[in-house]
């Protein structure tokens, strides 16, 4: 299927994957020591105008209206003002005002001399126009690789990485949800069994409670390392839209990164909330007993 990030772009779920991505990334960069960010579905890095229209409206022009003008915002969490004026050092560097910068660019953008990227994107046309977003982004970290391929399947070539400290984001497109699910589940799997010590970020689309909650269930069962549950909903997990809400599954958190997510996303949902429902949560996920 051809599959376009673009579709999607700067909607809540972007808003909230993007933050959480910064946020582990600044979590990364206590230390002096580099760390390889690899990334499995990269997209093209940079998407066009998010004007009133489509699913960008409710997520980054939400975002950008409330930051301007929100107490809340201006004096809360550090996360989500590192995040918007993240998005706007970018598009002040190409020149675009209305540009939604994708989680490559933001990755490499806060990538230090001493750390290394590598970006997989399946379809040629898209990582060719990633490479062109890099390039037109400003200067780019010394060491930043662009490939095609299968996300899922390259991961193994790059993990363990030399540095021995690093960050995985596996977004896959899940147009085919449950094939997606499970080639998540097992690409987060793999990755812990190649790099224990590492932490890894898997973004999931919540559609149906009782789907979701098995796919806990059995990432659960299967991984044998801490597992954080980051979630933001803007409907009820149960209703019948077609996207309710969006989820972070963290392997390996960061030391008090959940406690900061439960100071900055309830304010995240507080800013981007249509008066539907849902909600916000940040949750450990444990092994089933015996």
């Amino acid at each position: 299927m051809k599959y376009r990030h673009g579709h999607h772009a700067g909607n809540f779920a972007d808003v909230h994957k993007h933050v959480t991505l910064l946020t582990l990334l600044a979590a990364l960069k206590r230390k002096d020591k580099g760390f390889l960010y690899l990334e499995t579905h990269a997209g093209r890095g940079a998407y066009g105008s998010t004007g009133p229209a489509g699913e960008a409206a409710t997520g980054i022009g939400r975002f950008d209206a409330q930051s301007g003008a929100d107490a809340l915002l201006r004096s809360g969490a550090e996360e989500l003002r590192r995040y918007g004026e993240r998005v706007q050092l970018l598009r002040r560097a190409r020149g675009e005002p209305r540009l939604y910068p994708g989680s490559p660019l933001l990755a490499v953008s806060e990538l230090r001399p001493a750390d290394r990227a590598v970006l997989i994107e399946r379809l040629p046309a898209e990582a060719r126009a990633l490479e062109k977003a890099l390039h037109h982004s400003g200067p780019a970290a010394p060491r930043v690789h662009v490939e095609t391929g299968d996300g899922f399947e390259r991961l193994r070539a790059w993990l363990p990485p030399p540095e021995r400290r690093g960050l995985t984001f596996i977004d896959p497109p899940y147009e085919e949800s449950r094939q997606d699910f499970e080639r998540a589940r097992h690409a987060a799997a793999d990755a812990l069994r190649r790099f224990p010590t590492g932490v890894v970020a898997v973004w999931y689309p919540i559609k149906d409670e009782r789907d979701t909650a098995a796919w806990h269930a059995a990432l659960g069962a299967e991984l044998d390392c801490p597992l954080l549950a980051a979630e933001l909903s803007l409907y009820p997990r149960d209703s019948r839209v077609a996207l309710n809400g969006s989820g972070m599954l963290i392997l390996n958190p960061p030391y008090q990164l959940a406690e900061r997510m439960e100071i900055w996303l309830p304010q995240l949902h507080g800013c981007l909330d249509l008066g539907h429902g849902g909600g916000a949560s940040v949750r450990p996920l444990t092994r089933p007993g015996p």
